[in-house]
C-alpha cells in the first residue's frame, strides 16, 4: 500500500494543466483553462481546470477533482495504478507500507542510459558516425546520447546491477521472445533517450550502425511510453517555445540535435510516427506557431499534408517547410548552411494554402471530370473551417482550378463545421476506436477483416465501411480524427486485447438473440447456442476468432 506522505509529496510535484493538458486541448479562460468535457458528450466547453485550486471541474457532469482522479477517470485505472502512473512520468519515488519499500520505476532507465552513454564513448565506429554528420561533444552530451550493445549484454548488466528482468520489460527496454527468452530491444544502436514533459526518461530511440533494416527503432508501448503523446527533445525546447511562441516539427533526431546546435533551441521531433491528434495537447502549449519541416520527397510531402491538415482545421497558425535536393535540416547545418536554412524557416508555406495546393495538384486539371472531384475536395476541406476562413480562402481555390469564385459554394444553412459524431455508450466508443485506429494505423486492414465486418457495427457500420475504403476526406471520419475522447488502440497487444473484448461482446449480444429466437428448430437452435458458447469461450481465454 502506498504510504500518504509519499501520495502528498507527488500531488505536490504535480501540475494539474501539464496533466489534464497531456490528454485534452486546454484552452486559457482567464486564469483558468477550458475544454470540452472528455467524460460526457458536449457542444460548448463547461470543463474547467484551475491551476490555482490544482482542481479540475465540469459544470456539465459534475465530474471532478484532483490530477490522480483525472488519470483515474481517463484511462479507467484504480487509485493505486494511477498514482504509479504519475509517478513513473515525473520520475517520483514511491514509498509503500509493506517493509516501506520505495517503488523505483524510471531509475531503471536513467540506469541504462547512463550505462549507454559510457559505452558510446568506448564504441569508435559510432562516436565517428556521430562526428561525421557534425554533431559537436557538448551536444552528445546535452541530449544524453549513448550507444547500446549487443542482448547478451544487456541482460548481464541487467542481472549484474539486480536490476528487475520484470520492470525492465514494462518499460520496454527489454522483450520476451516466444519460448519465453529474454532479449534486449536495443541491440548495437545508437541510442537517444526520450523524456516526458517533466524530464524524466520514459524510453529511447536506436539507429542502427550495422546496416540492419530496420534504421530506427522506438520502445514499445508502456505506462509511461506512448510514443503518439510525446514529443523528442521537448523537454529541452519548451523554454525557447514559450519565450519564442514557435515551435519547430521535424521527423528525426539528429535533425533537432543539429538544429540546437545551431540555436534553433526550438525544435522537436515525433517519434517515427506522423503527427496525430494525441499530439495537439502537448503543441497547443504556449500557444506557439507550429512550422512542420519535413523532407520535400513524396513521404515528406504525404506526412506534411497530412500534418496541415490536422493542424488546420485544429486551429493551429504556423506553416509548411520542405527541404528539396534530398538534403535535411542536418545536412544543411552541416554543411554551414545556417543562414539559407533560417530564410527556409521564416519563409513557411500557410497550413491551409499548403493543403489546398498538394489536394488540387493531386488530379489533373485539363480533365474537366478530374477537375470537378478536385473542386469537390477543396470544398469538403473548406467546410472544415471557420466561416470567416472559408470566405477567405474561396478566391485562391477558385484562381488555383482556373474557375470562377461564384463556383465554390459551400452554403451556410447548417453549421459549416463537420457534423460531430456523437457518443454516449461503451459500445459506442469501443466502435469508433476502431474506426479510428484503422484511420491511423491502415496496414492492419487486411488482418483485421479476417475478424470482423461491418454487420458487427451496432452504432456506426457506415463509418467502419467509409475507414475501410479510405475516404479520408469523409466529414464524419474528419470529425472522429479532431476527437481526443476517442483513444487509438496502440500496438499489437492493445489492438488484440480491444479486438477480443469487442467480438465477446458482439458474440454474447448473438447468443441472447438466438435464446430468445422460437423460428428454428430445437436441434438448430442447440448448434447455433453451442457455437456461440464456444467462440466466447475461446475469446476468453485470449483467442482470436476468425469469421466464419
Amino acid at each position: 500500500m502506498i504510504t500518504q506522505d509519499s501520495i502528498e509529496a507527488l500531488k505536490a510535484r504535480l501540475d494539474i494543466v501539464d496533466v489534464v493538458g497531456s490528454y485534452i486541448e486546454l484552452k486559457r479562460a482567464g486564469s483558468s483553462f477550458k475544454a470540452p468535457c472528455p467524460f460526457h458528450d458536449e457542444k460548448s466547453p463547461s470543463f474547467t481546470v484551475n491551476p490555482s485550486r490544482q482542481k479540475y471541474h465540469c459544470f456539465g457532469c459534475g465530474a471532478g477533482g484532483d490530477s490522480i482522479n483525472f488519470v483515474m477517470e481517463y484511462e479507467k485505472l484504480s487509485y493505486p495504478e494511477a498514482i504509479e502512473k504519475l509517478a513513473g512520468s515525473v520520475n517520483f519515488v514511491l514509498h509503500y507500507t509493506d517493509n516501506a519499500q520505495p517503488k523505483k520505476r524510471s531509475n531503471l532507465l536513467e540506469t541504462l542510459n547512463d550505462w549507454y552513454q559510457k559505452l558510446l564513448e568506448e564504441k569508435r565506429d559510432a562516436m565517428n558516425y556521430l562526428h561525421d554528420r557534425g554533431i559537436y561533444a557538448s551536444s552528445i552530451e546535452r541530449f544524453g546520447i549513448g550507444y547500446a550493445p549487443t542482448s547478451p549484454e544487456t541482460l548481464r548488466f541487467l542481472e549484474q546491477h539486480r536490476l528487475s528482468s520484470a520492470d525492465a520489460i514494462e518499460q520496454g527496454a527489454i522483450g520476451r521472445g516466444e519460448e519465453g527468452r529474454l532479449f534486449a530491444r536495443f541491440i548495437e544502436r545508437i541510442t537517444f533517450p526520450i523524456h516526458s514533459t517533466s524530464g524524466a526518461i520514459v524510453g529511447f530511440g536506436g539507429r542502427t550502425i550495422t546496416g540492419h533494416q530496420a534504421k530506427y527503432v522506438n520502445s514499445s508501448q508502456s505506462a509511461i511510453f506512448n510514443k503518439s503523446r510525446l514529443l523528442y527533445a521537448y523537454h529541452l525546447a519548451r523554454e525557447a517555445i514559450y519565450r519564442r511562441r514557435e515551435i519547430i516539427v521535424t521527423e528525426g533526431y539528429l535533425d533537432v540535435v543539429m538544429l540546437h546546435q545551431a540555436g534553433f533551441t526550438h525544435a522537436v521531433a515525433t517519434l517515427g510516427t506522423a503527427l496525430t491528434a494525441e499530439h495537439l495537447p502537448l503543441l497547443r502549449k504556449g500557444e506557439p506557431k507550429v512550422f512542420v519541416a519535413y523532407d520535400g520527397d513524396k513521404a515528406g510531402r504525404a506526412a506534411a499534408f497530412k500534418a496541415a491538415k490536422l493542424l488546420s482545421t485544429s486551429g493551429f497558425d504556423g506553416g509548411v517547410i520542405l527541404f528539396e535536393g534530398g538534403k535535411d535540416p542536418a545536412d544543411m547545418i552541416k554543411e554551414g548552411l545556417i543562414e539559407e536554412l533560417n530564410t527556409l524557416l521564416h519563409r513557411p508555406i500557410a497550413f491551409i494554402e499548403f493543403v489546398i495546393t498538394e489536394m488540387i495538384s493531386a488530379y489533373d486539371l485539363q480533365d474537366p471530370k478530374a477537375k470537378e472531384t478536385a473542386l469537390h475536395e477543396s470544398i469538403a476541406f473548406l467546410k472544415s473551417l471557420s466561416p470567416l476562413l472559408q470566405e477567405e480562402y474561396r478566391p485562391y481555390i477558385a484562381s488555383k482550378l482556373g474557375v470562377s469564385p461564384a463556383l465554390i459554394r459551400i452554403g451556410h444553412t447548417q453549421s459549416t463545421q463537420s457534423k460531430p459524431i456523437s457518443f454516449s455508450t461503451n459500445e459506442d466508443t469501443e466502435e469508433l476506436g476502431f474506426i479510428k485506429t484503422i484511420l491511423e494505423h491502415n496496414h492492419i486492414i487486411n488482418s483485421l477483416l479476417d475478424f470482423i465486418d461491418s454487420a458487427m457495427f451496432r452504432h456506426h457500420a457506415l463509418e467502419f465501411e467509409a475507414a475501410i475504403r479510405g475516404e479520408r476526406n469523409n466529414p464524419r471520419l474528419n470529425a472522429l480524427m479532431m476527437n481526443n475522447a476517442i483513444r487509438i488502440f496502440e500496438g499489437d497487444e492493445g489492438i488484440k486485447k480491444a479486438l477480443l473484448t469487442f467480438l465477446e461482446h458482439h458474440y454474447t449480444r448473438e447468443l441472447k438473440k438466438i435464446n430468445a429466437q422460437n423460428t428454428v428448430s430445437f436441434e438448430q437452435k442447440s448448434y447455433l447456442i453451442r457455437q456461440m458458447r464456444d467462440k466466447i469461450a475461446r475469446l476468453r481465454k485470449g483467442e482470436l476468432v476468425p469469421l466464419t
